[in-house]
């Protein structure tokens, strides 16, 4: 008997030092509010409830977002951003392997985000980074969780 209760707590010990997931409910849809992108000591404010949406859809191992201009790309401001691939979350470190994007150049990069999520609100907080597109710069977004 004892051997076994032996067996149970070096077990238990054993699984509490793997990589711990996160407790965060993140799985959902999620409308962006705003982006904030600091480069070069440069900010831009984006408000995404104005001329454009943003979704992100999260599951328990894949993302996906869409973005579109409102005027349903009949004017100069037509947009159309789509991408998706795996990502992990493991504490509040939300990190994207991004597999798919209209921007192909952004394809097979991984973007680490701080996240915090206080009750129907997600801030990502993060640096985007691909040298080979002189790309470096921090990345604010603050999603509301769309109504299901």
């Amino acid at each position: 008997m004892k051997t076994k209760a032996l067996f149970v707590i070096i077990a238990v010990t054993l699984m509490s030092c793997t990589d711990k997931k996160s407790d965060l409910s993140i799985t959902g849809s999620w409308k962006l509010i705003t982006g904030t992108l600091i480069e070069n000591g440069d900010t831009m404010v984006t408000d995404y409830t104005k001329n454009t949406s943003f979704i992100k859809i999260i599951n328990d191992t894949h993302f996906a977002f869409l973005q579109h201009d409102l005027n349903k790309g009949v004017d100069s401001g037509a947009v159309f951003v789509a991408g998706g691939g795996r990502y992990t979350l493991i504490d509040n470190t939300y990190t994207e392997h991004l597999e798919y994007c209209t921007a192909r150049e952004w394809e097979g990069n991984d973007f680490s985000f701080t996240i915090s999520v206080s009750e129907d609100s997600l801030i990502q907080t993060g640096i985007e980074k691909i040298e080979s597109l002189g790309v470096n710069r921090l990345n604010i977004e603050k999603y509301a969780r769309v109504a299901e």
